[in-house]
């Protein structure tokens, strides 16, 4: 599946492309989520769809995907890795989440979104781990906002790159994590700067 594909399935579907494209992703779907997501950002700036449809869908569809995980690990537990185990060039990406939460805890929940393929795989682990649901959620939900809202605006203002984009990110994930802890720090020391000013 490429760009193209995405587009055709939009003009045919219009909302639920984006969302059954996301929602989809955590079985695999052979172009990275950071795609979709921008693509749903760049067909609400020619107008294809509405803006803010296309945004919650694809909020939805990012979500609603990562959380078919979490159920999965909490009904099944550790079967559910076996059977993820039998995916081609999966078990390094489990190895990943399982130091990410080892390390991390809960919080590596909000790293993993910057982790293509890691970013599926942790719901699970944290399900299986028996992370309450509403703990999962408020992590999972708030920073997925945050991750859909980022590569939107991305696919809004750079749409005609967006495969581009979505590759070196795909490829670069911890890169792409650490701009975001730089720019995310230097917002915070402006602020607070700003603040001590105005006292």
């Amino acid at each position: 599946m490429n760009l193209d594909t995405i587009l055709n399935s939009i003009q045919h579907f219009g909302y639920l492309a984006l969302f059954f494209a996301l929602w989809l992703g955590i079985v695999g779907m052979p172009i990275p989520d950071e795609v979709i997501v921008m693509t749903g950002g760049m067909v609400g700036s020619l107008h294809l769809l509405q803006t803010a449809p296309a945004f919650v869908m694809t909020y939805l569809g990012v979500v609603s995907g990562l959380s078919i995980g979490y159920v999965l690990g909490r009904v099944m537990g550790p079967l559910v890795i076996d059977r993820l185990r039998k995916k081609k060039n999966i078990d390094r990406y489990i190895q990943k989440s399982d130091r990410l939460l080892e390390r991390y805890g809960a919080s590596a929940l909000v790293i993993s979104y910057f982790l293509p393929v890691v970013r599926h795989v942790l719901p699970y682990l944290v399900g299986i781990n028996k992370m309450t649901f509403p703990q999962y959620a408020l992590i999972s939900y708030s920073t997925g906002l945050i991750w859909t809202s980022i590569y939107f605006a991305v696919g809004y203002y750079f749409g005609d790159n967006i495969e581009l984009i979505g590759t070196h990110v795909h490829q670069y994930g911890y890169y792409a994590l650490a701009v975001l802890i730089v720019v995310l720090g230097g917002m915070l020391v402006w602020k607070t700067i700003r603040k001590k000013k105005v006292m």
